[in-house]
């Protein structure tokens, strides 16, 4: 086995303390993480009841009753659980540990003697064990609570669950395999991959890394193992008892080739990025460059013809996928939260195998815009589809727009979301810097943050305090702490939003020769104690266009500043917001203080607007040209729009 290039820093080494994030981090600590253990147990009034704690006690032989929710039910139990491993990493909390180790007592008691673990086929179907992989998810929940495992382990030092996962994970390798009597499959919903090498990562047993380069080696392989499963259940899914006459769509689950002959991406989003994370890292663990060339190919589509300018992916409702290149409409997108998550989990991964600013270009796209969206203000509120426009009325009215909401939902009967950014944000210092070499020859930042990072780097220690302005403003300083002076470079990402404008200086001097390869400049020297590095990112207000092929961009113009994509929204601006445009020569200004938006940066123009003053109400058409007003627009970050009532909202306006 080999080791990644890149190494990301552990949680507890990073601690953010920032203007901006430090928000959103906050929020999750005491108010989401909180609110969702709630929600886990069926005390939010007003939400959809979630089921996950009850039925962990029912399969525990603590209470009576029936199997409540979705067949992956067990897997929003878990993903809180990770939030918690993260948020008792850089925040220690004695009574939210003591509620942990409890949730992990009633996990522990409801897995079976021979290991398995999954509440629905204890409760609902004993007998019928991995039966159904194509649907029903039982390595996915598996995967997420392996995932908790190692999150808890880290934070805490407590082996229960963790070792409670092994066992899962040694019981999966018994029933699968090539070997006599093994069934040659992998599951439906991808997720366990990645998660079996962090088991491998945090006990080093080889065992782990092996079971999951199986899952990814078989998957698409002939005699289809898909294939056979359905016609050993005669055609009947989970979802309906009505046998299909006709075999699912294996693209659906990226199952139609094997994974090193996938070249672009297909099927449902979040099981595409979860496997491609999964793939990225057997690709850093192993050497397989036929994974990594796989990688190399899956992330260029994805991301040069299949994704949102906000960073979403999945373009359809129909299954929550991606459909065909080019094709990205902005009324009916499905972007699913967890799918721009799972795309920052596949960027990080890629960052690991080799220094590009290109991955941690789009994972900082999907994170101030997709996933931010996700998540209101006060915490308790969620939107899982992140569409590009919203006309509320369609959304009540059309059936084809009603996945598409105007406002963020307390709660979802499939709550995949609320948690999966819990975990992300709780998370967030692992995603800042990496570093390359045994001993640490180079720091990567990936992100501007602020907060301080300690490590061994150039064979010392040091600490590295970074300050940044971000999103609001490009300035971002480093210092460095140090007892002796260390020899090491410090690489610092130029997002393609700059431009290529920036200017660095140390020390309060030019920094002179700057190595600038792939999207990083690198300063190398000899660092002191009290060093200083200032950073300063242009950040231009920027008209994005789409390429000719997405029709549904023509003749439209989007808007962004800094890591941040913007919107217009009827609090600001006229309704219907399909009538407004920005002309070319327009001059674009920036203003902060917005009632409702705090500190943010905003954007104004002098644009123009339908003149429907007299349209009559029962002419449908006319051949009168509409005449047109002049108007002023104000433009918001996508990441905050809906916090603010409900109401029209737009990302592509007419230009």
């Amino acid at each position: 086995m080999t080791q990644p290039t890149h190494r990301p820093l552990p949680l507890q080494q990073v601690q953010l303390q920032d203007s901006f994030w430090s928000d959103y981090t906050e929020l999750v600590r005491t108010t989401v993480i909180p609110y969702q253990w709630e929600a886990l147990n069926d005390r939010v009034p007003g939400a959809e009841p979630s089921h996950a704690i009850r039925n962990f006690r029912i399969a525990a032989g603590l209470e009576a009753g029936a199997y409540g929710g979705l067949v992956f039910q067990d897997s929003d139990l878990a993903k809180w659980l990770e939030s918690v491993g993260y948020s008792l990493s850089t925040h220690p909390d004695p009574e939210l540990e003591r509620i942990a180790d409890e949730a992990i007592d009633l996990i522990v008691a409801a897995q079976q003697d021979d290991g398995y673990l999954n509440t629905y086929y204890t409760v609902k179907e004993p007998g019928r064990r991995w039966t159904n992989l194509y649907d029903c998810h039982e390595m996915y929940c598996a995967g997420h609570m392996i995932e908790a495992a190692v999150a808890y382990y880290r934070a805490t030092g407590k082996r229960k669950l963790m070792d409670a996962m092994g066992r899962m994970a040694d019981h999966i390798a018994e029933v699968f395999g090539t070997g006599p009597g093994q069934l040659r499959g992998y599951d439906g919903h991808q997720e366990i991959e990645l998660a079996l090498v962090k088991l491998y990562e945090a006990t080093g047993e080889a065992r782990f890394l092996r079971l999951s380069q199986f899952l990814i080696d078989e998957r698409g392989r002939e005699p289809h193992f898909y294939a056979e499963e359905w016609k050993r259940r005669g055609g009947v899914s989970h979802w309906s008892s009505v046998p299909q006459t006709q075999m699912p769509d294996w693209a659906y689950v990226q199952a139609h080739l094997p994974v090193r002959e996938q070249t672009y991406a297909v099927g449902h989003a979040v099981r595409a990025v979860y496997m491609y994370a999964g793939m990225a890292d057997l690709a850093a663990h192993t050497g397989d460059r036929a994974l990594l060339e796989a990688c190399r190919a899956l992330w260029r589509n994805m991301t040069r013809k299949q994704m949102y300018v906000t960073g979403g992916i999945g373009s359809t409702v129909h299954g929550e996928a991606f459909t065909f290149d080019y094709d990205l409409p902005n009324a009916t997108n499905y972007s699913e939260t967890c799918a721009s998550i799972g795309l920052i989990f596949f960027a990080s991964r890629m960052l690991r195998l080799e220094a590009k600013s290109d991955y941690a270009d789009v994972m900082e796209r999907a994170l101030y815009n997709t996933v931010l969206a996700g998540i209101a203000a006060d915490g308790k509120h969620y939107f899982y589809v992140n569409p590009m426009e919203v006309w509320p009325e369609a959304s009540a009215r059309n059936p084809g727009r009603r996945h598409v909401k105007a406002v963020r939902q307390a709660w979802y009967g499939c709550a995949c979301c609320p948690p999966n950014v819990a975990r992300l944000l709780a998370s967030l210092g692992e995603y800042v810097y990496s570093a390359e070499g045994a001993e640490g020859d180079t720091l990567y930042t990936h992100l501007y943050i602020s907060g301080e990072a300690r490590l061994s780097l150039g064979g010392g220690e040091v600490r590295m305090r970074q300050e940044s302005r971000l999103p609001w403003s490009g300035d971002v300083a480093f210092t460095v702490e140090t007892d002796t002076p260390q020899t090491f470079a410090l690489a610092l990402r130029i997002p393609a939003w700059t431009e290529g404008r920036y200017t660095a200086r140390v020390n309060g001097e030019a920094a002179g020769a700057v190595e600038l390869r792939e999207g990083y400049a690198y300063l190398r020297r000899v660092w002191q104690a009290g060093d200083r590095v200032e950073l300063r990112l242009a950040m231009p207000i920027q008209r994005l266009y789409a390429h000719p092929q997405v029709r549904s961009d023509a003749g439209l113009v989007a808007l962004q500043r800094g890591p941040l994509v913007y919107c217009l929204e009827e609090a600001d601006n006229p309704a219907p917001l399909a009538g407004l445009s920005l002309p070319a020569e327009a001059e674009i200004t920036t203003r902060t203080g917005l009632p409702g938006l705090g500190e943010a940066v905003v954007l104004e123009a002098a644009g123009l607007a339908d003149d429907a003053a007299d349209w009559q109400e029962d002419e449908l058409y006319r051949t009168a040209p509409m005449p047109r007003k002049t108007q002023r627009l104000t433009a918001v970050p996508y990441a905050l729009w809906g916090n603010r009532g409900g109401g029209e909202m737009r990302v592509w306006m007419r230009s």
